[in-house]
């Protein structure tokens, strides 16, 4: 029940977990498993060529379907290491075999473009291109870049929490607009119901807003606030321009990291990198108590309460 067939999804073919979940990643001699719906049909799987077979089966889904609205959710095991491509995109980049897999996802997209022209559906379908995580710095050559952000994945600087998202849709989305307000992945879910004409689950709390009038441009931004979160620690948060972390002393993928209370403005300076919070006390105590009071919102009440 916990496959994507037992959480709404008509079908499904992928990996249940990341790529990396086999030795010598993982303490674990069990194969690579890659399912179709909730049978397993390969084993150990051959990444080499995983993200031209993800592709053919988008493909098939969008050429197979009738004339109703269709939801495709398209997560490509790569560029999460252990990075692989097929002899036609071997050498095909300047960035090596990491580049090879990004020119490998590049065509991956436009396959699926190709498709949807194909089918006339193409200025009737919103696509959205986006990214789970920052780089994996530690992974070197094979682990990506943030650019000028700060750190990567395993962290709440931006590094590791801001990625790329591109979004089509013509005659709704302007072309070549470039939205600087706040979003987050989990502000999908919403607006994808309401650009359906549906209605949000009931009986529970939404973390994500809809967003779509900022999509549309009929809006204003989308959030002003946003809380970070890792490993179940509330380590930073974001009001405005304003973002403040928290002190934290830990490991993060095996290097030690180490900072006091940090607050940047992230207009004037993404990267980080000038720490005002001794400039800003009135700011930072503010921040610090919005903050307390998100986290208690989040803790279940006490036994005799309801």
């Amino acid at each position: 029940e916990v496959l994507p067939t037992g959480r709404g999804f008509d079908a499904w073919y992928g990996l249940p977990y990341s790529n990396d979940m086999r030795n010598p990643f993982m303490q674990t001699d069990e194969p690579l498993k890659l399912y179709r719906d909730t049978e397993p049909v390969e084993y150990p799987v051959n990444q080499n060529t995983l993200t031209e077979r993800y592709t053919e089966e988008a493909v098939n889904f969008i050429e197979a379907g009738d004339e109703a609205p269709f939801f495709l959710y398209l997560a490509h095991s790569m560029p999460h290491l252990p990075v692989s491509t097929s002899e036609q995109f071997e050498g095909k980049s300047d960035g090596g075999l990491y580049g090879d897999v990004i020119e490998t996802i590049d065509w991956s997209v436009g396959c699926i473009r190709e498709a949807l022209a194909k089918k006339g559906v193409s200025d009737n379908t919103l696509i959205m291109f986006t990214s789970d995580n920052g780089p994996w710095l530690v992974k070197g050559e094979h682990g990506g870049s943030a650019g000028p952000l700060r750190e990567g994945k395993g962290t709440t600087f931006e590094g590791g929490m801001r990625v790329p998202c591109i979004m089509r849709w013509p005659g709704h989305i302007e072309a070549g607009h470039v939205e600087r307000s706040l979003a987050g992945t989990l502000d999908f879910l919403p607006t994808f119901v309401h650009l359906a004409g549906g209605a949000p689950p009931e009986g529970r709390i939404l973390d994500g807003e809809d967003i779509s009038a900022v999509l549309l441009g009929t809006g204003k931004r989308a959030r002003e606030e946003f809380h970070y979160f890792h490993q179940g620690q509330h380590q930073a948060f974001r009001s405005g321009k304003w973002k403040l972390k928290r002190p934290f002393k830990g490991q993060v993928y095996g290097k030690p990291v180490e900072h006091p209370v940090l607050l940047f403005d992230l207009e004037a300076d993404p990267g980080e990198q000038n720490n005002l919070a001794e400039a800003y006390p009135d700011r930072v105590s503010d921040m610090q108590q919005r903050m307390d009071a998100f986290w208690a919102s989040l803790q279940p009440l006490p036994p005799n309460k309801t």
